[in-house]
């Protein structure tokens, strides 16, 4: 054994490590957050070994339920909601959870109780499972005020008050990205450690880029403007050359490959889904404060993504997300169709 390389191996900035030392620029923190977030990682190394050898262990089945989305389970989203709620729970700094599976909100137990409120999506793109494409797990944070009377009203806040998102993405490597609102990092979980390494510090996303991402089975019931920038991705009027399609299907996967390089994700309204497909709490602000936070925009088709308010726990919104100047210009597209109405 090379025990020099060994040694190297141990000055590594781990997960644990940049939040510590996130925290310590605070000093007024207590902590709490700290382990909120360690309560996370561990939900997410859980989730990222049962993904592993889910047909190993007969979880990639149906279970036999519908969660309130009308979407059939799969025993991996059942495992993975059960795996989250208890690990947030076990923390002590949550007093409400809201989560994809569950219809109503999950209020803590008042011993238990902390002041944060984490929505997440247990398992985003559960119906690829089967075929192996990259799934993943998406959570935002928030403060509440008083968590000993907390309501309904305190979860449905704007992203603006988002203060913490992040995903992990179960693929061909366990990939967690995260920001606490001081840019966006991407660690890779080290299956001979049981760590995630720092491998992206301080992710940018490219101004301009060269993909654009839609499922383009929906085109006959977009909108005008969605018709015509994806009409301009393919035969670019200035001279440009035209940009290539990339749509996996899976949320995690599609946002986490625009984030590395650049351009544009596309989950529109149209005449099936006139208020989008994609939920508000724990698809949509997580995914734009990333977004935002690596220097990108998200735009709903009326404002930014982050200024909405959630009237309902499973709100959906459209959303257009990505390099700086590709939403930019679906933006000025529909500007200009607000301006001929």
């Amino acid at each position: 054994m090379d025990h020099a390389a060994e040694a190297q191996r141990t000055d590594l900035m781990t997960i644990t490590r940049h939040v510590l030392n996130e925290q310590s620029r605070h000093p007024e923190s207590r902590g709490d957050f700290t382990i909120l977030l360690s309560h996370i990682v561990l939900g997410c190394k859980f989730v990222a070994s049962a993904v592993n050898k889910a047909g190993l262990a007969k979880l990639i089945g149906l279970a036999g339920e519908t969660n309130v989305q009308g979407e059939e389970q799969k025993k991996l989203d059942v495992l993975s909601n059960e795996v989250f709620v208890k690990a947030l729970v076990s923390s002590g700094r949550t007093c409400v959870l809201v989560s994809e599976e569950n219809e109503e909100a999950i209020f803590v137990d008042p011993a238990l109780r902390g002041k944060y409120c984490v929505c997440f999506d247990p398992l985003d793109g559960s119906s690829n499972i089967d075929c192996g494409v990259s799934i993943g797990t998406i959570f935002g944070i928030y403060m509440i005020k008083d968590k000993d009377n907390v309501t309904l009203e305190d979860v449905l806040q704007p992203g603006t008050n988002m203060l913490a998102a992040g995903y992990c993405m179960y693929g061909s490597s366990c990939t967690l990205v995260l920001s606490t609102g001081n840019g966006v990092n991407c660690f890779t979980l080290d299956p001979s450690l049981g760590e995630f390494i720092l491998t992206h510090p301080n992710i940018k996303i490219p101004k301009k880029g060269k993909i654009y991402s839609v499922n383009e089975g929906n085109a006959r019931n977009w909108d005008g403007p969605v018709a015509k920038f994806v009409e301009k991705c393919k035969y670019p009027q200035d001279g440009s050359p035209p940009k290539s399609l990339r749509y996996i299907g899976s949320m995690v996967a599609d946002v986490h490959r625009t984030l590395l390089y650049g351009g544009i994700f596309l989950y529109p309204a149209d005449q099936k889904s006139p208020n989008g497909k994609l939920r508000v709490l724990y698809e949509v602000f997580p995914m734009s404060f990333l977004m935002e936070q690596a220097g990108g925009q998200a735009f709903t088709g009326k404002q930014r993504a982050l200024e909405l308010a959630p009237a309902k726990l499973h709100d959906r919104s459209p959303i257009f997300l990505g390099s700086y100047d590709d939403v930019e210009e679906i933006k000025a597209l529909y500007a200009s169709e607000s301006n001929n109405a």
